[in-house]
């Protein structure tokens, strides 16, 4: 057998495969699609092993799967305008604002389920830190970035590829994927959300935060505004893509529950991870007392209160989270 031959013969489906997840969490970095990653990982899988007998071993695997996933990504991205949320778009309006047309699908950031994101690290700290890279201002932010930018950032700063294995991956220099990188750090520093503040410090699974967590839920589905004002923040912002208007403050917030309590009175919220956020799928109830599929909810905590209220009106995302269209009880 020849060394190239020996090298092909170690890529067997079940060793590729076992880079799904990450590559999921990569490509869901560059194309802030769910959809679109996994389309780009599919693809990524099927010419590695088409073209498995090309591969001589000269660099790992993994970095092998990582050249052929960021082509495919720069070819998706190619001539594609940025995702964005709400707040990407426009200024903020109050509770009497309307919610205009919605935009197309290919306009949005959307969510993804932790349950797609593999760990990336078998470090704790490591693994908390790259976490917070795929929470969904993060995600917002990498899309103002170049491709270029978007990836070596990635590979750099969250996955901890050496510069000269990303020089390798873009067929490019080492000072080049530092001349990236400074570009790319300086960018994503200089970036904060449209009110002027910075990535939200979403709070963990600790106690504290799941009794926040329930008093919302239990708080929101009776549509009881005064428990609301407890747990909102007071610069809280809901936002409802795929419309672009958005609102900032809790009494503009409480005042649209207020105007719309009844699409959201009676509803039903279950509990989610998306984007290493608490999140609800957000089922209404119809006229017949069954709950449909309405929205997927993504928060944000931030000092003890809920911040955000990412509230994605797509019903074709629950079947990202393996979710039932309609609830019977």
């Amino acid at each position: 057998m020849t060394a190239l031959d020996s090298s092909a013969a170690k890529l067997d489906p079940d060793s590729l495969f076992e880079y799904r997840g990450e590559l999921i969490g990569y490509c869901y970095r560059m194309l802030g699609s769910p959809f679109d990653a996994e389309d780009a990982v599919q693809e990524t899988l099927e010419r590695a092993w088409r073209s498995r007998g090309q591969f001589r071993g000269e660099s790992s695997a993994r970095g092998w799967l990582y050249r052929i996933a960021t082509n495919i990504c720069f070819d998706q991205l190619r001539g594609r305008g940025r995702r964005a949320l709400p707040m990407g778009i426009g200024g903020p309006t109050n509770s009497d604002g309307r919610l205009g047309e919605p935009l197309s699908e290919s306009a949005w950031l959307q969510p993804v389920p932790d349950a797609w994101l593999t760990a990336e690290t078998n470090d704790p700290a490591d693994h908390v830190a790259r976490a917070e890279t795929v929470r969904l201002a993060f995600v917002s932010a990498l899309q103002h970035l170049s491709p270029r930018e978007r990836s070596v950032l990635i590979l750099r700063d969250v996955l901890a590829f050496r510069a000269t294995e990303v020089a390798d991956l873009l067929d490019t220099t080492v000072p080049s994927v530092n001349g990236y990188l400074r570009r790319a750090r300086a960018a994503l520093i200089a970036a904060k959300q449209p009110d002027g503040g910075t990535f939200p410090n979403v709070g963990e699974s600790d106690r504290q935060t799941q009794e926040l967590l329930e008093r919302y839920v239990k708080a929101f589905q009776l549509q009881d505004l005064a428990s609301l004002m407890t747990i909102l923040h007071e610069e809280a912002r809901l936002s409802m893509p795929p419309y672009t208007l958005w609102i900032q403050g809790v009494h503009h917030v409480l005042s649209w529950f207020d105007r719309h309590s009844s699409t959201c009175a009676n509803s039903r919220l279950v509990p989610l991870r998306a984007n290493g956020s608490p999140a609800y799928a957000h089922y209404h109830r119809n006229n017949n007392g069954a709950f449909t599929a309405f929205a997927i909810q993504v928060l944000d905590i931030t000092d003890g209160r809920i911040s955000a209220i990412e509230q994605f009106l797509a019903p074709e995302l629950f079947e990202l989270f393996e979710l039932p269209a309609t609830l019977t009880e």
